[in-house]
């Protein structure tokens, strides 16, 4: 990994590792989160969602696969590395367990947990993993079994992830 990453510097002030980086975090995602949901909500955003569908619809459709394919494949690795810049710099260090296939695992995992296809399910499904392997730390490798019998228990009762029940549930009852 890298170790002593260097504080980041704003306007000559040094931001640290503390709390004062915290508001600069909450900018960048919420920036991220408004880039993705404007996105979605473009031409080319219901061109990326169509190929959810499949590539042979999308092209029946008239939409270039391979190149939403690769602007998705771009924008995804974009904001993947400025979640890892931003890793980073608030811990000083870039290690090498974030590149281990558990990590993969658990951002799947967090994905299918928060809801596929939503902008802020997989931002809900991170703070509830993150919650349990903070609060079941004690439990030492029984927060493996735990978390996955959660999981499991969440794929079968919500078939949409947490966000996209709750969406569903919303619509139901105004509608």
């Amino acid at each position: 990994g890298i170790l002593g990453v260097p504080p980041l510097t704003l306007f000559g002030t040094s931001l640290g590792s503390g709390r004062g980086i915290y508001p600069l975090i909450w900018v960048i995602a919420l920036l991220a989160a408004v880039a993705v949901t404007n996105l979605l909500d473009s031409r080319p955003g219901r061109a990326i969602r169509s190929l959810k569908s499949g590539s042979t619809m999308a092209e029946a459709m008239g939409v270039s696969t391979y190149r939403y394919k690769l602007i998705a494949f771009v924008l995804s690795a974009a904001l993947s590395g400025v979640a890892g810049a931003t890793k980073a710099i608030v811990f000083q260090l870039a290690s090498l367990t974030d590149v281990q296939w558990q990590m993969s695992g658990e951002v799947v995992l967090m994905t299918l947990l928060g809801g596929m296809g939503t902008v802020f399910g997989p931002v809900v499904g991170a703070f509830t993993i993150i919650s349990l392997e903070h609060y079941l730390a004690d439990r030492g490798q029984w927060v493996t079994v735990i978390t996955g019998a959660i999981f499991v228990v969440c794929v079968l009762a919500f078939r949409r992830g947490i966000v996209g029940e709750l969406a569903a549930w919303w619509a139901k009852r105004r509608g």
